[in-house]
Formats: C-alpha cells, structure tokens, sequence
C-alpha cells in the first residue's frame, strides 16, 4: 500500500480540520511518543525470552551466554 501525493494532501487536511493548527504539534508529539515507547516495550520482550529458565532450574545457553557461564577461555 503506497500512499500517493494527493492521499497525503488529503490526510494534512483532515488532520488540520479535525485537531486545529495549534492543536495539530501536541497531536504529533504524543503520537511519536506513544510509538517509541510501543518499540520500547516491544524490545524488551525479547530480552525477557533470554532470561528464560528450562524446567530442571538451568539456564538456557542464551542466558548462560548473557551471564558469562559457558564461555571458557581456552589457550591452547
């Protein structure tokens, strides 16, 4: 789905009908603030799945790996 340049015109002008051009900045503001703290969340799902325990109490390699466990230093 492309938005072409008279979609975008029609959407400005919507948005300045519906909220107002004083309005229209603190409109824009929070909704970039509600994104990044949307990505934010988002992210922090994915360090949660690192820190996920096996049934038997162990950690898994990716944790073991986040820990330092598991990364012997071997000079041979």
């Amino acid at each position: 789905m492309h938005l072409g340049a008279g979609e975008i015109a029609l959407l400005i002008v919507l948005a300045l009908i519906l909220f107002g051009a004083k309005r229209l900045p603190q409109v824009g503001r929070a909704a970039g603030e509600a994104i990044r703290e949307f990505k934010s969340a988002f992210n922090g799902v994915g360090t949660l799945k690192d820190d996920v325990k096996t049934e038997d109490g162990h950690a898994t390699a990716a944790g073991k790996q986040a820990d330092g466990e598991g990364t012997e230093n071997k000079t041979e």
